[in-house]
């Protein structure tokens, strides 16, 4: 028996496409991280200047985010700071204390908010914005995609220093 596509439980593969709009935006993080449940991803950055405008805190995600982490999995985010995530996505900065172990919090605060790239990479798929304030970019699985898009992540990285402790210590 043959199953047609409308048919199938599982959602289309991730496009490769330029995307327009916020909420065209928002809904790839929802779908990628999704499909990084499904599939298995072993490792996925996400950057942004202040993640202001991803659906961190809904419900869906977090729950994607769940499904996500495991042992031998690992996650990178990469901010100029923090204090938009932990003041409007509670969901996401307690999935981030619980998976503490899996997670490495990068800051680089004096970076430029248009310059720092606000993306998704992963060994199989990326997502990047391109203008921020349109909220318009590209997504694909293309190597030379990935791979310029991972050098430029890298060099960013080389610029942070650890940020967004799981746990705050105080006296």
């Amino acid at each position: 028996m043959t199953v047609n596509a409308s048919q199938d439980n599982h959602p289309p593969a991730l496009p490769s496409a330029r995307f327009e709009g916020r909420e065209a935006f928002r809904q790839l993080v929802r779908d990628a991280l999704a499909c990084a449940a499904r599939e298995g991803w072993r490792e996925i950055i996400l950057a942004d200047a202040d993640f202001a405008d991803w659906p961190l805190g809904e419900r869906d995600v977090t729950q994607s985010l769940l499904d996500w982490s495991k042992t031998g999995r690992h996650c990178t985010l990469l901010a100029r700071k923090y204090d938009v995530v932990i003041r409007n996505h509670a969901r996401f900065v307690t999935w981030r204390k619980t998976w503490s172990h899996i997670i490495d919090a990068r800051a680089c605060p004096s970076a430029d908010a248009l310059e720092l790239p606000s993306a998704i990479w992963s060994s199989g798929w990326v997502m990047q914005r391109l203008d921020i304030e349109r909220c318009n970019g590209v997504s694909g699985s293309e190597p030379d995609r990935r791979l310029l898009l991972r050098e430029n992540l890298n060099a960013w990285l080389g610029k942070s220093s650890p940020s967004f402790p799981a746990v705050t210590l105080g006296l």
